[in-house]
């Protein structure tokens, strides 16, 4: 259905770059996470494209939003959600942002440090608020290193002070984004199993984050699969297993999305051929950073050989695969166009003001 509706939009030839979104398969996306993990509540991860279509798209669908500053609660907000269906998932917050989201009727919040946890206690008291407990995710393709997240038994102190200072604890993880592994949620739920127990807590929420992998180049596994394992794992760790919530962004949006691009130059560098489009990794590409994400590319028919791809800007980093295997068209030529798949998601979001003076991303939107 998605590809029936873009490729009839892209018949229309509006300028490139562009990325143009099916709100429709995110509907679709979001009720298959209901229909795979019954009972849970899903918070969608608004920075992964905040589109107010494709918003309106989960909310049609009955999901909630993972928000992580005023700026999205707002978005949110704007295009119906109600309070209590967002979760402010950042644990990195000003004072300020606390207050703006209580005052707005947002309840859940999550948190992996003491001074944020008394800041919520003393800006949003009675909330419910997830301790965020670091969970290594290797296999993920951007892990989130150490930035987020606290160690086991700090986790058990702040559950234990939650509950004295009248908030309503839980518990949260995060595998990585892109996670091809379903096992890795084993290791967040036993590690929220032991933490809850030993802070003499019943646990009544656990926030699984997001992760779930969608297939760029390489399989992974389905959302069927992902869901199996973490039903299987709750039932193992828990007797009475606890609500879970989740915060999918890519999993919901990126096979929404086609980034049409063009051809701008094509040159020989090294004995290597070298293909430049009008979109880089600082106009919708960011994730191209390492070659994390290694995309699809459709250019058309014809004999096919391999290229380095690089974006358009005059910034030597403005390289997108030098390492990953790429192939496109020998007769390739400027001005030829380059589709780019399962791109809606942590592309336009991503885009710079206007570095090189090029304009951010623009976004088209299915009716």
């Amino acid at each position: 259905m998605s590809t029936d509706r873009i490729r009839r939009f892209l018949a229309q030839a509006p300028p490139t770059p562009f990325l143009v979104v099916d709100p429709a398969v995110v509907t679709a996306r979001v009720r298959e996470f209901a229909n795979e993990l019954p009972g849970s509540r899903l918070f969608y991860a608004v920075k992964a494209n905040p589109e107010p279509a494709v918003l309106r798209a989960v909310l049609a669908a009955g999901g909630g939003f993972d928000v992580a500053s005023p700026g999205e609660i707002t978005a949110c907000l704007a295009e119906g959600a109600r309070p209590e269906s967002l979760s402010y998932g950042n644990p990195i917050k000003k004072a300020a942002d606390v207050a703006f989201a209580f005052s707005h009727g947002v309840r859940e919040f999550t948190t992996d440090a003491e001074s944020d946890l008394r800041q919520l206690a003393r800006l949003a008291p009675g909330s419910a608020v997830s301790v965020r407990i670091l969970v290594d995710g290797p296999a993920s393709a951007t892990p989130f290193g150490h930035k987020f997240g606290c160690v086991p038994a700090e986790a058990v102190s702040l559950l234990r002070l939650a509950a004295d200072l009248g908030l309503v604890p839980g518990l949260a993880f995060h595998v990585g984004s892109q996670q091809p592994d379903p096992s890795a949620w084993d290791t967040g739920i036993a590690t929220a199993a032991k933490v809850a127990a030993e802070a003499g807590i019943r646990l009544r929420r656990l926030n699984i984050g997001g992760g779930f992998g969608i297939r760029y180049r390489e399989l992974v596994p389905s959302l069927a699969e992902y869901a199996a394992a973490v039903r299987a794992s709750l039932a193992a760790h828990f007797p009475t297993p606890p609500q879970l919530a989740l915060e999918p962004g890519r999993a919901v949006v990126a096979e929404a999305g086609l980034i049409r691009a063009e051809v701008v130059l094509v040159a020989w560098r090294g004995g290597r051929r070298w293909v430049y489009l009008d979109v880089g990794r600082y106009n919708g590409l960011a994730e191209t950073e390492n070659e994390a994400i290694p995309y699809r590319l459709d250019a058309g028919d014809g004999e096919r050989g391999p290229v380095v791809l690089a974006g358009p800007t005059c910034d030597g980093d403005d390289v997108l695969y030098q390492h990953t295997p790429c192939e496109l068209p020998l007769a390739l030529q400027p001005g030829d166009r380059v589709d780019i798949l399962d791109a809606g998601a942590y592309t336009a979001s991503y885009s710079s003001v206007a570095f090189n003076g090029i304009e951010p991303l623009r976004t088209y939107c299915l009716d």
